[in-house]
């Protein structure tokens, strides 16, 4: 449509023009992104970081720990001499020590080894006997995986191109102990027959652990049934049938294995007792020992904490190397690189010192809340929140997280990581919080009445307490693997004999009762495994 008449022509204004706003937001810096990051790691975990930054900035030195001793420990210094110093100097020197120079020959022990063989803690290799002696059982070494224990066996009674494709196999076999080529696709690589690979996997299939180099799960059970003699043509026909005895058809399994409920019963608790995954008890992997990341010690005042710094190598700034290379001749680009590396280096010594009194912070907190604990054991651990905390030293929440996080306190009740000291608890009916007190181990070494509660249960109770009844259960994590779940199961249950007689207790837990009723959802590794053990369907 046109436009109206009378009306005034628009006209749409495409100048420039200079606006001027104010606004509030929130940017996080590099730097404040890195000191948020340093917070929630360990000391060896720092101690990583500090590498790196060594490696970069040329500006920073590391010192070692024992640098920091406080000058009143460190020991006194002598000035340098022009002349050594003569007899008369030592002997009064030895006098005023209290220390006498006569030597009883008869009374000292000389040892054959050599002046360099020094043991652990500095003593000579002939005053290693004894209790002083070091624990060599305590160095643990670590096990052998599947792999290296096949190639061993393999070693001892292969040679030449046999065990250059079994060697190629055992390569082949994952975790499990499964292997997971195809024959002929292994013997087109080598350019072998396919028999010789056949043989030896034949070959592999007599190794230790029994089953293992099964191309499926049952392969794997018939190997171990074979090396136990008891591969009959009833038990490879329930071999061949696993998968009716998973859904529990039961009646359509004895059919094809032409046997009575009293013979199946046999021959499936046996099946049973064969490991699905021979080779998981070589993937285990040593544990290693937790560092400390905090000291709590009482005193005559109250509680000293400190920094663990054995891991913490202390990290200076070397001003004087920045002063040489500042006056030396640099262009344009190296000056603005050496002010970086200056403010770089300034920044992560504040960082750190920063990240030591906040964990100090926190930690003090936490002991002055937790004083109960430390003072009488874990049935006085009082409830705790990050957010008390956060309130009490003034941070935020998150902070207190991230401080709290993949830490370590050792006291003289043990070694705990931070988030122990922070449990849940229950509104009252007052207000506050009520909370039940940690159950004691000895609670559940003997319970006098199956539907009573012991009075060694909880902290204040002086008789049974009558019930509806006393459960017990293994809670996992939604997330944990099914093969851990598996081995958790497959261990107690196969083991049950021995836990009877270690916990009395325990003559109730039978594979019926274990698969009943429970106000936990199973794990679906759980429910597999009822459902193969046939206790569910």
């Amino acid at each position: 449509m046109g436009e109206r008449a009378g009306a005034a022509p628009r006209i749409m204004s495409l100048a420039p023009r200079l606006d001027l706003r104010q606004s509030q937001s929130l940017v996080m810096t590099p730097q404040l992104q890195q000191a948020i990051r340093l917070l929630a790691l360990s000391n060896l975990e720092i101690e990583g970081v500090i590498a790196e930054e060594l490696e970069k900035n040329p500006l920073l030195e590391a010192t070692a720990p024992a640098d920091d001793a406080p000058p009143a420990e460190r020991e006194p210094v002598e000035p340098a001499r022009d002349e050594p110093a003569g007899a008369d100097e030592l002997v009064m020197a030895g006098e005023a020590a209290g220390e006498s120079l006569d030597v009883d020959i008869a009374a000292e022990r000389f040892d054959d080894a050599p002046a360099d063989s020094i043991g652990l803690g500095g003593a000579g290799a002939g005053g290693m006997a004894g209790e002083d002696a070091p624990d060599l059982d305590a160095f643990a070494q670590s096990p052998p995986s599947l792999a290296d224990h096949l190639a061993t066996q393999a070693g001892h009674v292969l040679s030449g191109t046999d065990l250059i494709v079994a060697q190629h196999l055992i390569d082949l076999i994952d975790e499990a102990g499964y292997l997971t080529a195809n024959l002929l696709d292994v013997a087109t690589r080598l350019g072998v027959p396919l028999a010789l690979v056949e043989r030896m996997l034949g070959v592999i299939q007599t190794f230790d652990p029994t089953g293992v180099g099964g191309r499926d799960l049952a392969e794997c059970i018939a190997l171990q049934a074979k090396e136990a003699d008891r591969y009959d043509p009833c038990m490879a026909r329930l071999i061949d049938h696993l998968d009716l005895l998973a859904r529990g058809e039961i009646a359509r399994l004895k059919r094809i294995c032409q046997v009575d409920d009293e013979d199946r019963a046999d021959r499936t608790r046996e099946l049973r007792g064969y490991h699905p995954k021979p080779g998981c008890r070589y993937c285990g992997k040593p544990a290693a020992a937790v560092v400390p990341d905090l000291f709590v010690a009482r005193t005559q005042g109250g509680w000293a904490i400190e920094i663990n710094n054995a891991t913490l190598p202390r990290v200076l700034v070397n001003r004087r190397y920045y002063g040489e290379l500042a006056r030396g001749p640099q262009d344009k680009a190296s000056k603005a690189w050496l002010s970086d590396c200056l403010a770089s280096a300034n920044w992560l010594v504040k960082a750190l010192d920063q990240r030591q009194r906040t964990i100090i912070r926190v930690a003090t907190e936490i002991v002055k809340q937790q004083e109960a604990f430390f003072l009488r054991g874990v049935a006085h651990l009082r409830p705790l929140t990050l957010r008390q905390v956060a309130d009490a030293i003034e941070m935020h929440e998150s902070t207190v997280s991230r401080v709290t996080s993949n830490k370590y306190l050792s006291c003289a009740r043990g070694q705990f990581e931070l988030k122990y000291f922070f449990t849940s608890a229950i509104q009252a009916a007052d207000g506050g919080d009520a909370h039940p007190p940690l159950l004691p181990c000895r609670a559940l070494q003997h319970t006098p009445d199956p539907q009573s509660l012991p009075k060694t249960a909880y902290a204040g109770m002086t008789a049974d307490t009558p019930c509806l009844g006393v459960a017990n259960a293994l809670i996992v994590s939604a997330k944990a693997e099914d093969s851990l779940v598996e081995t958790l199961l497959t261990t107690i249950f196969d083991n049950l004999d021995a836990i009877h007689k270690f916990h009395p207790e325990a003559a109730r837990l039978t594979l019926a009762t274990a698969a009943g009723p429970s106000a936990v959802p199973f794990h679906p590794a759980a429910l597999a495994f009822y459902k193969a053990r046939g206790v569910l369907k």
